[in-house]
């Protein structure tokens, strides 16, 4: 399993991202240029004693890393509000990757475009809401995979 970020904007959220993932053991891949930086330097600098533990791969686009996930043939599902089947109706495979927006625009319609629609999911909210936190939604959605395998992780 793997969260993917699309250009994620808020140094905080990739913060807790990249520790969910050495926590739960999966790597973290981030699209595009992110708005902050994220060099050695300045995340030792913020004091993210764990990044040195984050398995992380950047790449410069969409287009690059779609195809690896083509080639490799893994399945990307987009974390929508947009999507039309709730997270928790999905039967998730240890190979799956989970793609997340911008903070403050989602998944650009290029990337819904070119996705399978059953691969769009969603994290059910009340009427009136707009949007969870990222660094929560990416929780979610990892946990409830990782339930469903079960012996990805298990208590020490």
């Amino acid at each position: 399993m793997e969260i993917a970020l699309f250009e994620p904007e808020i140094p905080p959220n990739t913060g807790n991202i990249a520790r969910l993932c050495v926590n739960a053991g999966v790597p973290l891949s981030i699209i595009g240029k992110p708005s902050f930086d994220i060099s050695e330097k300045a995340v030792r600098r913020a004091g993210l004693d764990y990044w040195k533990d984050l398995e992380l791969s950047q790449f410069e686009d969409w287009e690059s890393y779609s195809e690896l996930k083509r080639k490799q043939n893994q399945r990307v599902f987009l974390v929508s509000k947009f999507g039309k089947i709730d997270y928790w109706d999905v039967e998730f495979s240890p190979s799956d990757c989970f793609l997340f927006g911008k903070e403050t625009s989602g998944l650009p319609e290029f990337v819904h475009n070119v996705t399978d629609p059953s691969q769009i999911i969603r994290i059910p909210m009340a009427s009136g809401s707009r949007s969870l936190n990222l660094s929560n939604a990416c929780a979610i959605v990892l946990y409830e995979a990782l339930r469903q395998e079960k012996t990805r992780i298990s208590p020490k």
